[in-house]
C-alpha cells in the first residue's frame, strides 16, 4: 500500500490522509538487479535530490504554468518549478523530471517513482540556468544528490539476474553506510550486514560535530553558529537532533535486514574528519598522525568526547527499543586494550 500521513497541528496526533494500491515495488520482481552508471562525465549544471538510481538524457523543456503543456514533446526531460496532478499525462511521456522545488515525497518524486524514471527534485534553480531546447543528462545512479548534467551522456545499464548467482556455503554480509541503498541492497544473497557505518550518516545526513550541537557557546565563528542553529531547527534541543537523524539513518538499515543481523560501528572518524565537521575545529585536537591518534574507544570514554558518545548509544537504543530493530548490534572500533573496551561497555 501507498500511504499518507498527516501531523495534526492542533493536537499533534498522527492521522492517515490516503491509502491506495502501490504500483512500483509490486511491479518487480525482484530477481533482476539493475544498475546505471556513466561512462564519461560532463559539465554539472545543478543538484538536488535524487529520485530512483537511473540515467536518462534528453532536450530541456521548461514549463512555467499548465497552460503550456502543449509544448512537451514525448522523450523530453520536463523542469519546473514544481508539478501537479493535471500534469500527469504529459510527465508519462518524459524521460526524466526535474524541479526547483520539493523533496523526496512531492508530487513530482511520487510520479517519477510510479513510472520509473528519473527525477531530481529541490535544485532552486534549474528552470533558470537550463535552456529550452538544451541537451542533458538526469542521473540519479550517483547516490543521494540527483546531477543534470549538460550534454546526452554516455551510460551503461549493468543487469543481474540474481537467480544465476552461485551462493558459496560461507555466510554472506554485506557492507554498507548508505542508507538510501538499504533495501535495493538487501535484495541481493546476503545473511545480514557485518559491517554498517556510522560516518556516512553523520557526515552526509547531519553535518554537525556533535559536541558543537551540545556547546555551540564554545564556537568562535559566528557563522558557523548561525548554521548549525537553522540546521537544527525545529527541535526541543539541538542534541535532539543529533538523536533523531542517527537513528532514523541506522533504522533504515535495520528495516531493510530484518530479521538479520546488521552490526553497526560507532562512529570512528579520525580527529581531522571530526574536525570538518560543521563546528568541529572547536572541539578536535591537531594531531600529526590523526590515524593513530584521538580515535576509536579510547575517545568514547575521553572527558573530550564522552558527550558526543552519549549521544551514539541514545541512537542506538532508539532504534532498538523505541523501533523495536533489535537486530541491530553495536561494534566498538579501534579497541588498542582491553581495558578500553571494559571502560566503554560500563
Amino acid at each position: 500500500m501507498d500511504m499518507e500521513w498527516a501531523k495534526d497541528g492542533l493536537d499533534g496526533a498522527l492521522y492517515m490522509v490516503q491509502a491506495r494500491p502501490e504500483t512500483v515495488v509490486s511491479r518487480k520482481t525482484g530477481q533482476v538487479i539493475e544498475q546505471y552508471q556513466l561512462e564519461q562525465q560532463g559539465s554539472l549544471m545543478v543538484t538536488g535530490r535524487a529520485v530512483g538510481a537511473r540515467i536518462a538524457s534528453g532536450g530541456v523543456r521548461i514549463i512555467k504554468e499548465g497552460s503550456a503543456l502543449d509544448r512537451f514533446r514525448p522523450g523530453e526531460v520536463l523542469v519546473a518549478e514544481t508539478t501537479s496532478p493535471d500534469w500527469e499525462p504529459v510527465m508519462k511521456q518524459a524521460a526524466a523530471i526535474v524541479t526547483d522545488r520539493g523533496g523526496r515525497t512531492c508530487h513530482a518524486a511520487i510520479i517519477a517513482r510510479e513510472l520509473g524514471i528519473p527525477a531530481v527534485v529541490g535544485t532552486e534553480r534549474a528552470t533558470r540556468i537550463l535552456k529550452d531546447g538544451q541537451m542533458v543528462t538526469v542521473s540519479c545512479a550517483e547516490g543521494d544528490t540527483g546531477k543534470v548534467y549538460d550534454g546526452a551522456l554516455p551510460f551503461a545499464v549493468k543487469r543481474t539476474d540474481l537467480r544465476t548467482l552461485p551462493r558459496p556455503v560461507t555466510q554472506i554480509l554485506l557492507n554498507l553506510g548508505n542508507p538510501a541503498l538499504a533495501f535495493q541492497t538487501s535484495q541481493l544473497p546476503n545473511d545480514g550486514v557485518g559491517l554498517a557505518r556510522m560516518e556516512f550518516i553523520i557526515s552526509s545526513a547531519i553535518k554537525v560535530h556533535p559536541l558543537a550541537l551540545l556547546h555551540p557557546e564554545k564556537i568562535a565563528d559566528e557563522g558557523e553558529r548561525r548554521a548549525i542553529a537553522t540546521i537544527a531547527a525545529g527541535y526541543a534541543k539541538p542534541a535532539d537532533f543529533f538523536i533523531e537523524r542517527l537513528s532514523e539513518g541506522i533504522g533504515t538499515i535495520a528495516a531493510a535486514f530484518y530479521p538479520k543481523p546488521v552490526v553497526v560501528r560507532m562512529s570512528d572518524f579520525k580527529s581531522n574528519e571530526y574536525a570538518s565537521l560543521l563546528g568541529g575545529r572547536a572541539f578536535e585536537p591537531v594531531e600529526a598522525n590523526p590515524m593513530l591518534g584521538f580515535r576509536g574507544a579510547s575517545r568514547y570514554d575521553h572527558p573530550a568526547y564522552r558527550e558526543g558518545f552519549a549521544l551514539e548509544c541514545a541512537a542506538i537504543r532508539r532504534v532498538r527499543e523505541g523501533m523495536g530493530l533489535v537486530n541491530v548490534i553495536p561494534m566498538i572500533p579501534f579497541v588498542r586494550r582491553l581495558e578500553e573496551a571494559d571502560r566503554v561497555l560500563e
